[in-house]
């Protein structure tokens, strides 16, 4: 560290405005919080609102706005906030125990503890915007989708200040800041305004696609979108073709950037308000080894909970649906076994031993729990939540709403929402998108074996700096890949293009190109075996 210079200066006047600004709209939050009453909850709230929002530009603006263009990571591992030091820690814990809270405390945070069930507090300082909006009181969600979407905002712009040398980062992240603010928040909510006592149309995000949206298609979501006649259809269709027609072919156009980096709000709260954790993304082969699994699992334990779900409310009502709970079932195993089989004849030889046994594996798994779903009633099977809810949760479930339930608790909320989001000072800003998002993990094998979506990498000019790997939030050696002139081809890989922007001799490209291009690693390995100027002739 000693070559990169000493430690970074303290933040300057600029910026220590726009931490005294920031900080006062978070004061006017906490003391909501503890019931002070502020008078006016709609001027109170955009104060704070706005507070916040200022003191993060005007922080940013201090930061790179006497800099040149370039990169802008210096002095990283000596600050405090992004080396896991004092700060890092006391914000992760802060972060944690807010979303602890908010997931199953949110009575503290004054939800309904007024007279006849009114909010107050936290909850109800947000009140009169979730009103202007919906029509109807917050609740813990709409605070958490206003702070979420301000966080993207703000830091959204942080951000483009930092790499406003890249048009690739900017315009990626004004996709991000686009679509979290209209498709996750404002339009939900404007659709609220479209119910009536004979019309109920339900929340949907349209960007927020199964399996990510684990419940997408439980009863009461399907019967809701029945029950909004040719509105709410169109929305299922839409949403069934958005996960077999639309996200397949945008990602072999585009690899899984299309959505990891440009549409999922994940994805966009990471790349903003988590972009000065990157650099503390394990690298090590154990960490590798650990995604590969965590990430595999839960995608088929999100395969299996669904399939269980929808087969128990088919199997209770034959004549209201398309299948029965046997035709589903024999549907989803055949199909499943087809691209199983389409993948083993004709990827087979990019799968190494580990990936061609996990694969098989996962493959038997599935089956076999489908294969028990036709002979087993899983609604007759009781457990109670307790035992794995650490008793915030009670009640008692049918299997197949005990897997939906644990699905939710173990992977909706305490990986994606407290570890994913408030362990970003300590294990990085993807370690959700990294380890524990189906979504990712069907993009990532899409992206490996069928997309023209590669990181094209020049050789001859790496001077080994490690910039690219430093901050490779995914946790790849990128490095490693740029030294040999390795075409980078990751099914973790998200086409955020950091690695790209932070390389100071522009080794790595972002291509689009057909499969014919990639160049095998093996052949690179080589040496002079290979004739590169064929690769380029075949362009």
């Amino acid at each position: 560290m000693s070559l990169t210079g000493g430690a970074p200066a303290s933040i300057n006047t600029t910026q220590k405005i726009g931490v005294l600004v920031g900080m006062a709209g978070l004061f006017i939050l906490l003391l909501a919080t503890f019931n002070v009453n502020l008078g006016n909850q709609a001027v109170w709230l955009a104060i704070a609102l706005s507070a916040i929002t200022a003191g993060i530009i005007v922080f940013a603006k201090g930061a790179y706005a006497n800099k040149l263009p370039g990169i802008k990571n210096d002095g990283v591992w000596f600050k405090s906030m992004s080396s896991r030091g004092v700060l890092g820690w006391m914000a992760g814990i802060a972060l944690t125990g807010f979303y602890i809270i908010l997931y199953f405390y949110a009575g503290v945070l004054g939800l309904g503890q007024g007279v006849d069930g009114a909010n107050t507090g936290l909850v109800g300082l947000f009140d009169p915007l979730s009103r202007f909006l919906s029509g109807n009181p917050a609740s813990q969600w709409f605070v958490y989708g206003t702070l979420y979407t301000i966080a993207i905002l703000a830091f959204g712009i942080k951000f483009m200040w930092k790499y406003r040398h890249n048009r690739y980062e900017q315009l990626r992240t004004v996709s991000v800041m686009f679509f979290q603010t209209a498709f996750a928040f404002v339009i939900p909510e404007l659709m609220a305004r479209l119910n009536t006592d004979n019309f109920s149309l339900p929340y949907n995000d349209l960007k927020l696609m199964w399996p990510l949206n684990y419940y997408a298609f439980d009863q009461w979501r399907v019967d809701q979108f029945i029950n909004a006649q040719t509105v709410g259809l169109a929305f299922l269709i839409f949403g069934i073709l958005t996960i077999f027609v639309i996200s397949p072919i945008l990602t072999y156009k585009y690899g899984k950037r299309w959505y990891c980096s440009w549409v999922c709000g994940c994805g966009g709260l990471a790349e903003t308000a988590g972009d000065p954790y990157r650099h503390l993304s394990d690298k090590g082969m154990k960490a590798w080894k650990l995604e590969r699994w965590m990430i595999n699992t839960v995608l088929v334990f999100s395969v299996v909970m669904t399939t269980a779900v929808i087969s128990t409310y088919l199997g209770y009502d034959s004549t209201k649906y398309w299948f029965t709970k046997n035709t589903f079932l024999i549907s989803v195993g055949a199909f499943l076994t087809l691209v199983f089989a389409i993948v083993l004849y004709y990827k087979k030889d990019q799968l190494n031993t580990s990936a061609f046994k996990g694969a098989i594996g996962a493959f038997v798994i599935t089956i076999g729990f489908l294969v028990a779903m036709s002979f087993m009633d899983f609604s007759q099977i009781k457990i109670n939540a307790s035992y794995f809810s650490f008793g915030l949760n009670t009640n008692e479930y049918a299997l197949d709403g005990a897997m939906r339930t644990f699905y939710g608790f173990g992977i909706g909320s305490i990986f994606s929402g407290v570890i994913g989001t408030g362990f970003y000072p300590i294990l990085g800003n993807r370690v959700w998108c990294r380890m524990g998002c189906p979504m990712a993990g069907i993009l990532g094998i899409q992206q490996r074996l069928f997309s023209k979506f590669r990181i094209t990498t020049n050789g001859g000019q790496c001077i080994s700096c490690g910039n690219c790997s430093t901050y490779c939030e995914q946790g790849i050696d990128v490095r490693a890949y740029a030294q040999k002139g390795e075409n980078i081809v990751r099914s973790s890989c998200v086409g955020c293009g950091v690695c790209s922007a932070v390389c100071p001799r522009g080794v790595l490209k972002l291509e689009n190109d057909s499969l014919k291009g990639r160049i095998n690693p093996k052949d690179v390995l080589l040496g002079n075996d290979v004739d590169l100027m064929n690769y380029v002739n075949n362009k």
